[in-house]
């Protein structure tokens, strides 16, 4: 026997592997073992990183912020969406080291707020995650057609303008480079998750690397330094070629620009979504969304920091609209050798964002067909026993991304639904812990929050509520038509099927069933007597 930290344990138990420990731990949620459990922490941070990429939305998503409340919005408002962001990983992360499954938020929402909240945190974040998913891979591909092909070697791709088919605006071009994007990601997911990890590692060094080399270019060539400017506000809303074409107060203005971060900062969960695969979840996961969170951000502010202060005339890159990074950087006197460096680096890294999107992806979709919460669970949650991978759900992922970029007209719409849907289903489970800790939830994790548990549980719930008010703005406003006809249809399908067909993990199950008998378990009794059936 020894003593540590004033508790006795067994020599027996501290001799376990941290792969049993892990398995044990998945046992007791009812689950067994199928996927390759191969990823280490750094991996694991990795996958978090790469879909987060500061280099993806850091750039794509720049002009909303300029085109909002100015280079206040954009570099100030990073630090405001970053702490909130790292408040929201704190949250999520306390439950991740309680409950390490692939499932993650669904997971999550399910054993704390109850079938139906599980059930519909998973369809708001597979729609979240098919949106970035697809935002992403459109990003690296107008990158690698604007700037690498037209701006560096000045290549015009044909039938790269788009036509009508069916009222949906269809580009061709796009249509082809994207799905090839999304096959060979698809196709780094199929063969094992050993080959996407070291993708995804690589990747995270690089987006470190890129980062770093982008910002002190545009430093060391840019003609002007003005960091004063970081503090000037200014509501550039309704401003004649900017993103948003109707002027709205100061107010509206900054929460505008709010969504710059929170597009960037978004997808951290995907080392939740991998934790059937990591080794030492209850103290990996949480610590990967964290440093994934907090490396981000400080990344990401120098970078935002370099394009606003050697940008000559801010109001008239804000007028540049969707394209004013690309103006800004095209105006810079860096050579050529060194531009198609960064460029080509640029498309590598978005690249292999959208694989990593792809990886989080289809492990949510594997957990929530396993617990037969899909049409077509059977297939959709098998595993390949030569690879170890969801090789259905990784297939369907990579569809439905292709699918939604039929819809272009609303692109810009999508992607910032995206991060709203995905801020939802972030504060569903955190809801349902606010209400469920002490109560129904007496079963943590080495990962602790303590007192700050409650507050933080709060500030990420009236965080969430001002991104919707700011998502659904003009010209987003479509994401209001969107999340209405979605709660429309996941209403009727609850009502009319899944209320009675949708049972929840087997954790949550095994609770309802005690407790209809009149002799509730406490979630410790429920571990011990699933990982004994």
């Amino acid at each position: 026997m020894i003593r540590t930290n004033g508790v006795v344990e067994n020599m027996d138990q501290q001799s376990t592997s941290p792969l049993d420990e892990d398995a044990q731990t998945l046992g007791s949620m009812g689950y067994k073992q199928e996927l390759s459990r191969r990823i280490g922490g750094f991996s694991n941070f990795a996958v978090s990183f790469s879909l987060v990429c500061v280099l993806a939305g850091g750039i794509t998503a720049f002009p909303n912020a300029l085109s909002a409340g100015g280079p206040f919005s954009a570099a100030i408002g990073w630090l405001i969406g970053g702490l909130f962001a790292v408040v929201v990983a704190c949250s999520m992360g306390q439950i991740a080291s309680a409950y390490p499954t692939a499932g993650g938020l669904y997971h999550w929402s399910s054993i704390l707020g109850g079938r139906a909240w599980g059930w519909t945190t998973a369809w708001l974040n597979l729609v979240a995650l098919i949106f970035t998913t697809a935002s992403v891979d459109v990003g690296a591909y107008q990158i690698f057609t604007n700037s690498f092909l037209r701006d560096l070697f000045r290549i015009q791709l044909a039938w790269n303008s788009a036509f009508s088919i069916w009222g949906l605006s269809v580009n061709p071009c796009q249509l082809l480079i994207v799905l090839l994007i999304l096959f060979s990601q698809a196709l780094f997911n199929h063969f094992g998750i050993r080959l996407t990890s070291l993708l995804t590692d690589f990747s995270g060094y690089l987006i470190f690397t890129v980062t770093i080399l982008l910002t002190a270019s545009i430093l060391f060539f840019g003609t002007t330094h003005n960091f004063a400017s970081i503090f000037q506000f200014t509501n550039n809303t309704g401003q004649p070629g900017g993103v948003y074409p109707q002027m709205r107060s100061p107010l509206v203005a900054f929460l505008l620009g709010l969504l710059f971060p929170m597009y960037t900062i978004a997808g951290y969960d995907a080392s939740a979504h991998t934790a059937e695969e990591t080794v030492n979840a209850r103290v990996a996961v949480p610590r990967a969304m964290l440093h994934a969170v907090l490396w981000s951000v400080v990344l990401g502010f120098a970078m935002t920091i370099s394009f606003i202060s050697v940008a000559p005339d801010l109001h008239a890159l804000a007028a540049a609209g969707s394209q004013s990074w690309f103006v800004l950087f095209n105006q810079l006197p860096i050579p050529w050798w060194l531009r198609m460096t960064l460029v080509t680096l640029l498309v590598i890294v978005n690249y292999l964002c959208g694989l990593a999107a792809i990886t989080s992806t289809s492990r949510m979709v594997y957990a929530f067909a396993r617990d037969h919460g899909l049409p077509f669970s059977a297939r959709l949650k098998s595993v390949s026993p030569t690879y170890r991978t969801p090789v259905t759900a990784i297939w369907f992922t990579a569809l439905l991304s292709f699918a939604v970029t039929l819809y272009s007209p609303a692109f810009a719409a999508l992607s910032a639904g995206s991060v709203v849907f995905l801020y939802i289903s972030y504060a569903m489970p955190v809801g349902a812990g606010l209400l469920a800790e002490g109560k129904t939830w007496t079963s943590f994790g080495p990962f602790r929050l303590g007192r700050l548990s409650k507050p933080f549980a709060m500030i990420t719930i009236a965080g969430v509520l001002l991104l919707i008010y700011a998502g659904v703005q003009p010209p987003s406003d479509i994401i209001l038509n969107y999340a209405v006809g979605l709660g429309a249809v996941l209403l009727l399908l609850w009502l009319l099927r899944e209320r009675r067909q949708f049972q929840g993990p087997p954790m949550k199950q095994r609770f309802e069933k005690s407790k209809e008998a009149g002799s509730a378990m406490s979630p410790q009794e429920i571990e011990v007597a699933i990982s004994q059936d």
